[in-house]
């Protein structure tokens, strides 16, 4: 079953079940991909959804950031449940081992010599593990490496 159809049976999942946060997370999921489909002028693929779950995700994380530094607890609580929504929807995220295994992979591929290297190693990062790795720590992992 395709993402975006998972996340509309789960929308009506939610509604059935009156799950009120779970329902306006998925309904802004659904606005921000009709949005997306609207501005492209055609149906969105798998990875458009993909990367609107990212995107969505990561603003919710940089909000918590936010809010937590402004001594809003109860704001940063509401993001969180909101992040935890979107989190369930997006592939198991690359960290430790796997990554530093992916960003070695991808050094040896495009034949990286130095630091001057990192943006396209970063690019067929990005591009082949999409979704699946934290922009961050992938470019301090790569750093790292890349110094070594």
């Amino acid at each position: 079953m395709s993402l975006q159809k998972q996340l509309e049976k789960d929308y009506i999942s939610a509604l059935k079940a009156k799950d009120q946060e779970k329902v306006a997370v998925l309904r802004m999921l659904k606005a921000a991909l009709k949005n997306l489909q609207v501005q492209k002028r055609r149906d969105v693929t798998e990875q458009d959804v993909l990367d609107v779950l990212v995107k969505q995700a990561k603003q919710r994380q940089d909000s918590i950031v936010q809010f937590l530094a402004g001594g809003r607890q109860d704001l940063a609580d509401v993001e969180a449940g909101e992040l935890a929504v979107i989190k369930a929807y997006l592939p198991e995220q690359l960290e430790g081992e796997d990554l530093e295994a992916a960003v070695r992979d991808c050094i040896a591929e495009v034949g990286a010599k130095g630091p001057q290297d990192m943006g396209r190693v970063m690019k067929a990062l990005l591009e082949k593990y999409s979704g699946r790795v934290d922009g961050k720590a992938a470019s301090a992992m790569v750093r790292r490496q890349l110094l070594t």
